[in-house]
């Protein structure tokens, strides 16, 4: 029998997993979890997920699961040695266990270069470089992230790998979200942060009036700030459903016309995807990550003039009229897939863990 090589993955401390870090974390966590009994026999792996003691158990029972808490940002005692520690994003503030060998970090984006200025870049910048320097090898979820990584970290001789997340609602459960209007209608879903760039498409519903258009994300102030902007500039166009369950949103995506998306920064950006899956048309701005991640098949918005982007939809839903297109947009869709993301991860594992 092999000898034990256990393995951390922390997921650091979160409260759901609606919102892009927890999706990442719940779907690697699954997709992982599925290699356990056997890692575990052939290799003599052993995985254990580290996260708040409400989510334990998640992942069926042939891993093991570590309890996160505050006073692991500073140090952080286990009684099991262990050969990797791999965090699964940037913002978990909990260190690996003491005497940890190795460490592997996946980044899902820098956009405090592209949100702060000044003195306040710097600040971040030197945080996150510290954070890397600890590490044996960083995961980015995109090329774009692997750039910005490459040129602002200056960590020459830190292995940089680009591993694509996935996300996909089609096969899920279903129901309806109710209250929406009959006529064909666009479709937005994020966390509806100011970063989601919400204001250009309440410019995009004033430049066209009799296009309905559905906003779905969580509640917040900016959420509620949203909704009393639409009730000032007489959007009745705009129509906003907040904290919808996984099958409303997977309802959303397939029966909207089109999808939505011309946010300001992405690492990744995983509802065009989820969009695509459904063979949905996609419109994106040309920032950060998104033209890596919507390829050849998505629509791009080249400024944030009302006008303008109802000609790039308008354009882009003739289009996508073409019996064809749906299936071109599907299979694009398909390249983002959760078992190779997680066999890549293996991969990875295997050539940190060399002699274990």
């Amino acid at each position: 029998m092999n000898q034990a090589v256990h393995i951390g993955l922390s997921l650091g401390r979160f409260d759901h997993w609606n919102d892009g870090l927890g999706t990442f974390g719940r779907q690697l966590g699954l997709a992982l979890s599925a290699h356990a009994a056997q890692l575990r026999e052939e290799r003599g792996w052993c995985l254990h997920f580290h996260m708040p003691l409400q989510f334990h158990g998640s992942f069926g029972d042939a891993v093991g699961y570590l309890s996160t808490h505050t006073s692991q940002r500073w140090l952080h005692l286990q009684p099991k040695h262990f050969a990797l520690w791999h965090s699964f994003h940037q913002h978990n503030r909990l260190r690996a266990p003491l005497g940890t060998e190795r460490q592997l970090e996946t980044v899902h984006d820098l956009n405090f270069l592209h949100l702060k200025q000044g003195a306040k870049i710097d600040r971040y910048r030197r945080a996150q470089r510290r954070r890397l320097q600890r590490c044996d090898a960083v995961v980015a979820i995109t090329q774009h992230v692997a750039r910005d990584i490459e040129r602002e970290m200056a960590l020459p001789g830190l292995p940089v790998e680009v591993m694509h997340g996935a996300t996909d609602l089609s096969d899920s459960p279903r129901e309806a979200v109710t209250g929406l209007p009959s006529a064909p209608w666009l479709l937005h879903i994020s966390r509806m942060a100011p970063s989601k760039n919400i204001e250009a498409l309440l410019t995009l519903a004033a430049a066209w009036p009799e296009q309905p258009i559905v906003l779905a994300g969580a509640t917040s102030r900016y959420s509620a700030e949203v909704q009393a902007q639409v009730a000032r500039r007489g959007l009745t166009n705009v129509h906003i459903r907040r904290d919808l369950s996984e099958a409303q949103k997977a309802w959303l995506y397939a029966n909207c016309c089109g999808f939505l998306f011309p946010s300001l920064t992405e690492g990744f950006g995983a509802p065009p995807i989820e969009a695509m899956y459904f063979g949905k048309s996609a419109f994106l701005s040309r920032l950060t990550s998104l033209p890596e991640v919507g390829g050849a098949v998505a629509h791009y918005f080249d400024n944030f003039d009302g006008a303008a982007m109802r000609k790039v939809v308008q354009s882009g839903m003739a289009e996508d009229a073409r019996p064809d297109r749906a299936f071109a947009i599907t299979a694009h869709a398909r390249q983002f897939s959760w078992s190779r993301c997680a066999e890549a991860y293996l991969d990875l594992y295997a050539r940190l863990l060399v002699g274990k």
